[in-house]
């Protein structure tokens, strides 16, 4: 029985390490999961709205919706940054935008000011650093590029390192107080 044990882990070891080789490669979408897998495991520290926009996000990468996941994904981080934003009562927010005063919720700033405006603003309050601010600018656009027409397909490894680059940019977003 122990030998039959040992049989099965040396297996399972296998397995693990042939699919870590293989999903480096576009052809083996089966070995691709394991690479989900660790995106998924990624979100457990995440509000549950955030948590459901990336999830989605994957689930379009396991369907072929690469454009849509762009799109959910940047939805789920800039939850985060809105959470982030509004922490203190959007006092700082308020401070570095006077002009925003008359807005009394983080629902409201949401719907008359730009992502590109809420990014500026967290660099502002000391949420990013500028070299971080040009970087997500940069992801905003690529996720503008997604939600309206254009030329732009991502495919699989581009939506995977978008989707990675954002769970990193949320993990030190998430480090961050206002």
């Amino acid at each position: 029985m122990n030998e039959l044990k040992l049989l099965l882990a040396k297996a399972k070891k296998f397995e693990q390490e042939a699919h870590a080789i293989l999903a480096r490669h576009e052809s083996s979408s089966s070995s691709r999961v394991i690479v989900l897998e660790n995106s998924y495991k990624r979100l457990t520290a995440l509000s549950l709205k955030q948590d459901e926009l990336f999830r989605q996000a994957l689930r379009c990468i396991e369907h072929e919706l690469y454009r849509a996941a762009h799109v959910l994904a940047w939805a789920g981080f800039m939850d985060l940054l809105e959470e982030k934003l509004g922490s203190d009562g959007l006092a700082k927010l308020k401070a570095a935008r006077p002009a925003w005063k008359n807005t009394s919720s983080m629902e409201e700033i949401r719907e008359y000011h730009a992502e590109f405006q809420l990014i500026e603003v967290a660099h502002i309050v000391g949420l990013c650093t500028k070299n971080q601010t040009n970087a997500l600018q940069g992801l905003l656009n690529k996720r503008n590029e997604c939600a309206h027409p254009s030329y732009f397909f991502p495919d699989l490894n581009d939506t995977l390192g978008y989707i990675s680059e954002l769970l990193t940019r949320i993990d030190t977003l998430r480090t961050k107080t206002l």
